[in-house]
């Protein structure tokens, strides 16, 4: 395998930068397609049968109605470190609703083969310290990380109250006994002092809306409801042996792709990989961590130390020294050394723009030349390489997605842009050409641009019948991300109009857990029933953070397709609300840690 200095190398040639942008547009432009999300099929009706848990046993139970003190709707990571952080405080009945049978939120769904974490698991796994567990290696593998969030179920006791295989259909603010009553799919109707939402934008499967999706007669299904008693296996890894004999085929060449189709070449008799974009791949370096050098660094706060080393190197801080060394840590590290070898009288933001864009033109010829040294039919490599900026997708880092196409019997079928032609009874048909199958995977992903109240399942009716869908017609508007005005006693947790930190959401997550326990802590300290930022609270943060550049680097108009830039349509006006604190993501976590620390918790009101 090549390493990094070689790689360099060869990407080290001049770099005709314009004929490099017109490529760039030109695969840009052959992928756009005016139906945008539209192109994805919801999965109801006949396609329902694609949401089936086939993880868990449904159990019968009886209704709820009763009384907590504090409910959550999502039990992953959002749900945990806030219910953790809550009994900490001293709230002793918190309950999690979750439509999955277990903790674990996309954890819980993701069990694919070769399924891990993208960001080193010192920094993505959460509440490591509390837990006093030691992750296994840098990028931990979803058994362990699952197992993690049952792990914090059990320390904090949130198994207890919590209510699985459940759906919400009405969250509705009862104003005159000042309490939410939550109703769900199970004939569950009871109260809530306060609430909590952590849905997440990674829960809702979605389909290609390909012609004839439902005409095929061999077996299929998603990647989020992997079918281990079809195809042999686990999810830890086992060789899935009862594809010996199979033709499989997988449509998507995303970050679940990238690290499934490792594990089906090598269990697959024919394997077909559909692609209609390829993914920039990068190197993992993936390695067991070494248990006397964890407990040499693992003193008291070395999680948090951790996360706040990775975010001031990669999201706009400065740091010393990189603790994790990752892909997104050199990434950021390439563009301030481009940026800081300007000449102090050429530091102008156009000037800074183009450094930054230089080191991306940089980094992309790096992973195209890594293409290029693994896989060894010219065509395909040629099919392999990404043609945009680093940030227009998601990154992707692999040390066996390459090699896997010099596996014989791994076909890659590039669609150039255009998708698959037809599914019919048989297989999948591309450019005319019929590939006969016996079982098709569709790696296809999660909603992301779709309205909030579609992929959550329901809609918030705050004070006065106000809902949130109403409050959010023109874009969300909250302070901090976490406080919604018109909705009291009501937290959302979730990165945007707080940090907005992407790179490692989790991080978002457990400040967010802090901020929530202790204004919920203080609230039933102070005997107050109600909490609720003011509006004029709410309007100054939202105007401060469009004082900010906005999402500059993530997903921009002129990239190709994706959930990034939503699949390259005009996302309206509202979009513009989704951004982080103009200073970054650094200097919001300072901020807020200082705001909660004043104590008189400024923009909300205790009555």
């Amino acid at each position: 395998m090549p390493d990094s200095n070689e790689l360099q190398s060869a990407a080290r040639k001049p770099i005709d930068k314009e004929a490099l942008l017109a490529r760039y547009r030109a695969e840009r432009d052959k992928r756009l397609r005016p139906d945008g999300n539209a192109q994805y099929l919801e999965l109801k009706g006949q396609l329902s049968h694609y949401l089936d848990d086939p993880y868990t046993p449904f159990v019968e139970r009886a209704p709820k109605t009763d009384h907590v003190t504090f409910a959550f709707v999502g039990g992953g990571f959002a749900g945990l470190v806030t219910g953790a952080r809550l009994k900490e405080a001293g709230v002793a009945d918190v309950r999690i609703v979750e439509k999955g049978g277990d903790f674990g939120g996309t954890w819980y769904w993701n069990r694919y083969p070769g399924a891990q974490c993208d960001t080193a698991s010192m920094i993505y796994m959460p509440l490591l310290e509390e837990t006093g567990h030691m992750p296994t290696e840098k990028y931990a593998h979803a058994p362990e990380i699952l197992e993690q969030c049952r792990r914090i179920g059990r320390q904090f006791d949130l198994y207890g109250d919590a209510l699985f295989h459940t759906e919400i259909t009405a969250l509705t603010w009862d104003g005159e006994r000042s309490r939410w009553v939550i109703e769900t799919n199970r004939g569950d109707r009871f109260t809530a002092d306060y609430i909590g939402l952590g849905t997440g934008p990674l829960h809702v499967p979605k389909l290609p809306g390909i012609p004839g999706i439902e005409s095929f007669k061999g077996h299929s299904f998603h990647t989020s409801r992997w079918d281990y008693g079809y195809t042999g296996g686990d999810p830890s890894g086992a060789l899935m042996d009862t594809l010996a004999d199979k033709r499989v085929g997988i449509i998507g060449t995303g970050a679940t792709s990238v690290q499934a189709v490792p594990h089906l070449a090598r269990a697959a008799k024919e394997l077909y990989v559909f692609q209609r974009t390829p993914s920039s791949v990068d190197v993992r370096a993936n390695a067991p961590i070494d248990p006397e050098w964890f407990a040499s660094i693992a003193t008291p706060g070395w999680q948090q130390r951790w996360l706040e080393n990775f975010t001031a190197n990669q999201a706009g801080g400065t740091a010393e020294e990189d603790l994790v060394q990752d892909g997104w840590t050199d990434l950021s590290r390439r563009i301030r050394t481009k940026i800081m070898g300007l000449p102090r009288d050429q530091m102008t933001p156009q000037n800074m723009l183009a450094a930054y864009e230089d080191s991306d033109f940089e980094k992309m010829e790096e992973i195209r030349a890594r293409v290029d040294a693994i896989v060894e039919d010219r065509e395909t490599a040629q099919k392999l390489k990404a043609w945009y900026r680093q940030l227009c997708k998601r990154p992707c880092f692999h040390d066996a997605y390459l090699q896997a196409f010099n596996t014989p019997g791994v076909h890659l079928i590039d669609t150039d842009g255009k998708g698959v032609e037809r599914i019919t009874e048989k297989g999948v048909v591309v450019g005319g050409v019929e590939y006969e199958l016996d079982c098709i995977i569709y790696a296809s992903g999660f909603e992301v641009g779709t309205e909030w109240t579609r992929r959550a399942g329901f809609d918030l009716t705050g004070r006065d019948g106000l809902t949130l869908s109403q409050a959010w017609s023109e874009g969300i508007k909250s302070m901090h991300g976490i406080h919604v005005h018109g909705f009291p006693n009501a937290f959302f947790v979730q990165p945007t109009q707080g940090a907005n930190l992407i790179s490692n959401v989790p991080h978002n997550l457990t400040d967010s857990a802090r901020t929530i326990s202790l204004i919920v802590k203080t609230a039933l300290e102070r005997g107050a029933k109600e909490v609720e930022v003011t509006k004029q609270a709410q309007d100054d943060w939202v105007a401060l953070l469009l004082t900010g550049p906005g999402r500059m680097m993530i997903g921009s108009p002129d990239c190709t397709p994706g959930y990034y830039n939503n699949e390259g349509q005009d996302p309206g006006p509202a979009a513009k609300l989704n951004v982080g604190y103009p200073a970054g993501a650094t200097a919001y976590f300072k901020y807020i840690e200082e705001w909660r620390n004043r104590g008189d918790f400024e923009g909300l009101e205790f009555r």
